[in-house]
């Protein structure tokens, strides 16, 4: 049962993280614990990409074992995690996170390019 500092997502949204786990879709989670994350998925049509699961706790690891292992990147950010938490599911990311997340997604579409598995962070 989710806690109040939990927001599961609504039905079918955690699997939409398999759909197109590619360039618009990616999972930001933060440590220590209690973990948190928040999912992102840019699908064709949208304005700007939406925030398709978020959690903490349990809920945030059953969300980074499924996208891990629906081959959806995860990437560490406490201050976008932040950021992200604050919006509700699914809702579109704000215009003043439109930079940040372009970076992230610009970035996963290189290595997906390169296939470069080796770098651990976006470059600047």
């Amino acid at each position: 049962m989710p806690t109040p500092d939990t927001q599961p997502a609504a039905s079918g949204d955690v699997g939409a993280l398999s759909e197109g786990a590619s360039l618009g879709t990616a999972a930001l989670q933060s440590r220590p614990t209690p973990r948190a994350c928040a999912a992102l998925a840019y699908r064709g049509g949208d304005a700007a990409p939406r925030v398709v699961a978020k959690g903490r706790g349990i809920l945030a690891d059953s969300i980074i074992e499924k996208a891990r292992a629906s081959g959806v990147y995860v990437h560490e950010s406490r201050e976008l995690l932040a950021l992200l938490m604050q919006i509700d599911l699914d809702s579109h990311i704000p215009p003043q996170l439109y930079i940040a997340v372009a970076e992230l997604l610009a970035w996963l579409y290189h290595l997906e390019e390169t296939g470069d598995r080796r770098l651990s962070h976006p470059p600047t």
